[in-house]
């Protein structure tokens, strides 16, 4: 069952209101669409239910980032774009790799629905970003860098130094050191090598597949797992929701047991009774 999604103001305010500890997802009146958008997002905004980790990618209909010249700009729809911004909104610290920050130069601000700028973390093993990237300017929210030299960063950013094993950096040692610096609810956005070792280490609580109806016919792929499984019998089959956002179709999977455990019941529209004749 596909769920349409209507984020109207006042159900934007009110997940915002569950971000904040102020309001429950489980109550009100509200249309088909914004319930929805309560069942996509409120979840996600929930904070009684511990650390969560989400990982987000926007792709192809045949399973493509970006085209062979690796134009990515649009490859995802409006509608797509103002779901990776409000993700961002309820997260405490939106996570890269060191290639995603030199080459897409993201901000990795909140720009398309209200809401806080997340936490900046860049895994940057050898210390490669410039001090004067985008993702590092200066605009009140914190801009973490997480590398293994001893590189000096600029004054407010904080580098986390952690050891490098077999050519890059522990997604575990990482997860904990996030959390060891008050970074609870993480998104992860890119690289596809960085979700991908986020989706082996076994990480993430749920992942987001947002797909645009687009044929690119060649260029990389969304992600791939190290270990790719010989079977399909042996594949990883999460439960899923599709939620309808518009321009992108959205599957958002459960890869752990909170992420189903969090949530809400789906409303289902009355059968007419059968008329006997």
């Amino acid at each position: 069952m596909m769920l349409n999604v209507e984020v109207t103001p006042r159900i934007w305010e009110r997940v915002l209101a569950i971000r904040a500890g102020l309001a429950c997802a489980c109550c009100g009146d509200w249309s088909a669409g914004e319930r929805g958008a309560l069942a996509l997002y409120g979840p996600l905004a929930r904070r009684d239910l511990g650390p969560v980790t989400i990982g987000q990618i926007g792709q192809s209909l045949d399973g493509r980032v970006a085209t062979v010249a690796g134009d990515a700009r649009d490859i995802s729809g409006p509608d797509g774009l103002k779901h990776l911004h409000r993700l961002r909104a309820l997260v405490d610290g939106v996570v890269i790799g060191v290639r995603t920050a030199l080459h897409d130069t993201p901000r990795l601000t909140v720009r398309l629905c209200p809401g806080s700028n997340p936490a900046r973390v860049i895994i940057d093993p050898q210390g490669r970003l410039p001090d004067d990237a985008p993702v590092l300017r200066a605009d009140g929210a914190r801009r973490i860098v997480i590398q293994s030299v001893d590189r000096p960063r600029p004054a407010g950013v904080e580098a986390i130094r952690l050891p490098v094993t077999g050519g890059r950096i522990d997604p575990v040692t990482i997860d904990t050191a996030l959390r060891g610096v008050g970074l609870s609810a993480l998104l992860i956005e890119g690289g596809a090598i960085t979700l991908a070792n986020f989706v082996d280490a076994g990480l993430l609580t749920r992942l987001h597949v947002a797909v645009t109806p687009l044929l690119i016919g060649g260029g990389p792929q969304g992600f791939h797992t190290r270990e790719p499984v010989a079977r399909l019998s042996d594949a990883l089959r999460p439960e899923a929701q599709v939620f309808a956002l518009g321009s992108d179709i959205l599957f958002d999977c459960a890869l752990r047991d909170e992420a189903k455990l969090a949530r809400l019941p789906v409303h289902r529209p009355a059968r007419a009774a059968r008329r006997v004749v």
